[in-house]
């Protein structure tokens, strides 16, 4: 009997990610009947395949492993599959931010773990103690996959039929998965031979400013900063007290990115590439610090952030000065500690210079992002990440926005005290953040399916006086395309190569902030499959 309940238990527990998707993903019943059935059949049939329960159950251990992370994705975004993107997200994440984030999830791992792993660890002694099935359970348990193979089979024929479209790739639990799976490890290797098919690329960068002319350009790329937290975008709350008292700060309030990931968001921020091309041109595109090395410049990469292992690090290894300084432990840890390194590059970098800066930004967990900074909101000392902390996690966030903000302005700062400086400052995040906003209850960002709040991001730029005056109708016209609407992923690259009077053609000119000719491009997203998709459609 104790035998049959394990079979049993095993079966439902295995199911549970079935059950859920067919509610979360809005399944037909001939497409739910399908996922559950055809899945069922299957654990059936491995539960049944030899009269070693033990072996048989961890036979199943990859269904085991994706229920688990299923159900956690599921309780983190609320709807789809285990995409691609999160098991890039396993690769390109550093120690750090995945301790930091388990260490808030405590409530949903439990469950997990008390779902699952007694089923495992029983397996593990049954399999040691050669306990066996007997016949008429193993009968019973092929007669039981046959029967659901058949009412599987023809709920997906109903499914293939049906108005919608069923794709088994997508919609059917786990092939989707395993499917996924595969897709990740493609792009791995892709990734891995980056520098091979990348070896080619060039700008033919031109420069057209005057060769005597003193210029440095910071690139500020923030990290899951959301604009509606900002005070400079409307936000009630006086996060950006230092950038807000600006009056020669450009703003845009309606940008948004086009992805939720840092993998691929920052890329195509700092290259050609965007949603449009992305599977197309991201392995053979090199950032835009070649471009500014073909022109003449000195190049510096900063990042805050620990190596990621793929096209961050690559970009970073374009420039003639590259330092992580997480991994150089100075500083206090928040992004403040920039500032110092910063002053070294600008003293030593010449007279023709751009700096990109990585920050860490507002990256979960927030507290940790103002270490050595006295916190403006309080409290701000949520001891897990639920629903019933938002108070506190909002705190804790805008904290860290008052942190951004002083980099910011610091930056700025430093330039305008350059004389005669063809320089700037632009700024924007890779991508935003969900805190509980709502009734659905997401928090964080990547989930297959972005909300408002997490591509929804702040774009700022400031120029100094001398590169207005001596280009005031290009100046003129970046201060009214500000108030379109904006594409970060596409945008950011070529208006920094526009700023720094860098002519070349494997930039999009039009899609150039500081060009005459602006011309602004339908909102997209760069979905899990790397398609490029109607974002107002998602949204």
């Amino acid at each position: 009997m104790g035998k049959k309940i394990i079979i049993l238990y095993t079966l439902l527990i295995l199911l549970i990610p079935n059950v859920a998707l067919c509610f979360t993903e809005h399944l037909s019943l001939s497409a739910s009947l399908s996922n559950i059935f055809l899945s069922a059949s299957l654990i059936a049939f491995i539960l049944s395949v030899s009269p070693r329960l033990g072996r048989n159950i961890w036979l199943l251990f990859p269904l085991f492993f994706f229920a688990a992370l299923q159900i956690v994705l599921l309780n983190l975004y609320g709807r789809s599959i285990i995409a691609v993107d999160m098991f890039l997200n396993l690769v390109t994440t550093n120690s750090g931010e995945v301790a930091e984030l388990l260490g808030n999830m405590l409530p949903i791992l439990s469950t997990v773990v008390i779902l699952y792993v007694p089923v495992l660890i029983s397996a593990c002694i049954m399999w040691k103690k050669h306990i066996s099935t007997d016949r008429s359970t193993i009968t019973v348990c092929r007669r039981c996959s046959i029967i659901f193979a058949l009412i599987g089979t023809i709920s997906f024929g109903a499914a293939c039929n049906s108005i919608n479209p069923y794709r088994p790739s997508k919609d059917l639990y786990p092939l989707n998965v395993c499917y996924n799976i595969y897709l990740a490890f493609d792009r791995t290797i892709k990734t891995a031979g980056y520098h091979d098919t990348s070896a080619g690329f060039t700008y033919n960068a031109v420069p057209t400013h005057p060769a005597d002319s003193t210029e440095i350009y910071i690139a500020i790329i923030g990290e899951t900063s959301r604009a509606e937290n900002w005070q400079l975008t409307g936000y009630s709350r006086p996060t950006t007290p230092l950038l807000s008292s600006r009056k020669d700060l450009l703003v845009g309030k309606n940008a948004l990115s086009e992805s939720n990931t840092t993998h691929k968001s920052v890329p195509m921020l700092l290259s050609p590439v965007s949603a449009t091309d992305f599977d197309r041109n991201i392995y053979k595109a090199k950032s835009i610090l070649t471009a500014f090395k073909e022109a003449g410049f000195h190049t510096a990469f900063l990042s805050n952030q620990g190596h990621n292992r793929s096209f961050i690090d690559f970009y970073a290894e374009e420039a003639d000065t590259t330092l992580f300084i997480k991994d150089e432990e100075i500083g206090d840890g928040s992004d403040l500690r920039l500032l110092e390194v910063l002053d070294g590059i600008i003293a030593i970098g010449g007279r023709k210079q751009l700096i990109v800066l990585h920050t860490y930004g507002s990256h979960f967990n927030y507290r940790d992002r103002y270490t050595g900074v006295r916190p403006t909101f309080v409290p701000d000392d949520y001891d897990e990440a639920v629903r019933a902390n938002r108070p506190l996690l909002i705190n804790a966030y805008d904290n860290s926005i008052l942190v951004t903000d002083r980099l910011v302005s610091e930056c700025i700062t430093r330039l305008e005290k350059i004389p005669g400086l063809l320089g700037g400052v632009v700024y924007t995040s890779d991508h935003g953040e969900d805190i509980y906003d709502d009734e659905h209850g997401r928090f964080l960002h990547a989930s297959p399916l972005p909300t408002i709040h997490q591509v929804h991001v702040p774009f700022l730029a400031w120029l100094s006086p001398a590169l207005t005056a001596t280009y005031p109708e290009k100046a003129s016209a970046m201060s009214r395309n500000m108030a379109e609407f904006i594409s970060t992923s596409r945008s950011y690259a070529p208006t920094l190569i526009d700023i720094a009077g860098i002519e070349t053609e494997k930039t999009d000119s039009l899609a150039s902030l500081f060009s005459v000719s602006y011309h602004p491009h339908e909102a997209v997203y760069l979905n899990d499959h790397n398609e490029c998709v109607s974002l107002m459609e998602l949204l």
